[in-house]
């Protein structure tokens, strides 16, 4: 499916339509740890930081910054990691999100994140239990987050979602 900007119509209550351009989606971990993930993406999967705002309540030298917000870049994609503190989007850290990523390289691409600290859930799988039909397999990154690595949707035979 290609990135297309996406509108909601606004008609049906008078307003004007809503476009949407993109989903971010946003990683949240006990403070102070957003630094060492944002350092953890970048080694694993090879991920670009593209912006970051600190937040401005912790301004003592010896206490780290908290990251209000770490905009990282895997391949198009776009992803948001912060710190949990009083101003997080979410009360908790815990989370049930999981990353999809895809390459022709699986094995490699785990063997990375394993080096760089993630830990592998399973072995790489082929057919019905992995994605789409293709090879996938798991790692769990530090901060308890799940990345499937599987082939791209369209190596599967399927039609990509």
């Amino acid at each position: 499916m290609a990135q297309e900007a996406h509108a909601v119509s606004g008609a049906e209550n008078g307003t004007s339509p809503v476009v949407f351009t993109a989903v971010k989606p946003w990683l949240v971990v006990e403070a102070p740890k957003a630094n060492n993930a944002v350092q953890f993406y970048k080694a694993a999967f090879g991920a670009e930081e593209v912006s970051r705002v600190n937040d401005p309540k912790r301004k003592a030298e010896q206490e780290l910054p908290l990251i209000r917000s770490a905009e990282l870049k895997i391949g198009s994609s776009i992803f948001v990691v912060s710190d949990l503190s009083e101003d997080s989007p979410v009360k908790s850290a815990e989370s049930g999100l999981v990353f999809c990523l895809e390459t022709e390289a699986v094995e490699a691409a785990i063997a990375k994140a394993v080096g760089a600290g993630a830990v592998s859930d399973d072995e790489v799988a082929e057919g019905e239990g992995a994605c789409c039909g293709g090879r996938a397999g798991r790692v769990k990154d530090p901060y308890g987050n799940v990345w499937l690595i599987c082939t791209p949707a369209k190596k599967c035979g399927g039609v990509a979602a």
